[in-house]
């Protein structure tokens, strides 16, 4: 069954906080005692995480929303800072009374994530890096950068398809139509302004030189064959992040959350749950070498 994008339960609530005049569209569901709160990527929506969480199991509290300038929030026109994103979740986290949560992002999430466990240790009790960046390179940060140049451009419709082969394999793309049809339907629903002011942060955003001072247990993981969040980022922030453990999925690109939602699920569920989470030590570069 070629399904398209996975639905909530009937028991999801959903609803709209207005954080100071900006509308943030959430959804949270399940009723269990750890509370986690999942921050997608640029240009999607808070349904992208609705597989993963479908196949997480009992035992959370899951709040998932709207970035600004994304989905049925506010599309706030203008520059975004990252701070701005941070302050969305705390928001909503305060609002919605979690106090003290598990913190899970997905790629421009993963750098929302990465302030948030910096400027605001005390409110997180682990943290998930999915298809995240740290650290590029020189060569890396150009790549991003022509690829933020020709957006601002107007370069819209080759961008995303350029993007469909760096986030998802072929055999899926060819197994799935309906999916990759009902992705693009919703790419070309995107504000290509917003689009652009979120894009820009996650071009122009790198913690690599802080992210060794997050002091909560960390999850990293992303795709063997992602360009922009490569393998070697995810060994650069494991080697940063002192209680961190890695893992680069085989045979994967980008968009883990679309291709391997069950396994994404199965890794998050087994390192949340557990009681002392530990680090798997990897003998590779040091944090703070210089980058090639």
């Amino acid at each position: 069954m070629d399904d398209v994008i996975p639905g909530a339960p009937a028991t999801a609530i959903n609803g709209v906080f207005d954080n100071e005049g900006v509308e943030l569209n959430y959804r949270l569901q399940g009723d269990g005692p750890r509370a986690l709160i999942c921050i997608h990527g640029v240009g999607s929506y808070l349904e992208a995480w609705q597989g993963a969480i479908n196949e997480l199991g009992t035992g959370f509290r899951v709040l998932t929303f709207d970035l600004r300038g994304h989905g049925r929030s506010s599309l706030v026109k203008g520059r975004y800072e990252i701070d701005d994103f941070v302050g969305d979740v705390l928001a909503l986290a305060d609002h919605l009374g979690f106090d003290r949560f598990n913190l899970a992002g997905f790629s421009l999430g993963g750098l929302i994530a990465q302030r948030l466990a910096l400027t605001h240790p005390e409110r997180l009790e682990r943290l998930v890096l999915l298809s995240t960046v740290a650290g590029r390179t020189p060569d890396e940060r150009t790549r991003v950068l022509a690829r933020l140049a020709a957006l601002q451009a107007g370069d819209r419709g080759s961008h995303y398809d350029a993007s469909l082969s760096r986030w998802l394999t072929e055999e899926f793309q060819e197994a799935h139509p309906n999916l990759i049809a009902e992705l693009r339907r919703r790419n070309a629903q995107n504000d290509p302004d917003c689009y652009a002011s979120a894009y820009r942060v996650l071009a122009q955003t790198d913690f690599g030189g802080l992210i060794d001072q997050i002091p909560v247990p960390t999850l990293i993981v992303t795709g063997e064959d992602d360009l922009g969040s490569n393998p070697r980022m995810s060994l650069f922030m494991h080697e940063c992040i002192p209680n961190s453990r890695v893992s680069i999925l085989p045979n994967l690109r980008h968009s883990l959350l679309t291709e391997a939602p069950g396994r994404v699920a199965a890794m998050m569920r087994e390192f949340l749950v557990e009681q002392e989470p530990h680090r798997v030590e990897y003998s590779g570069a040091s944090c703070g070498a210089d980058r090639k």
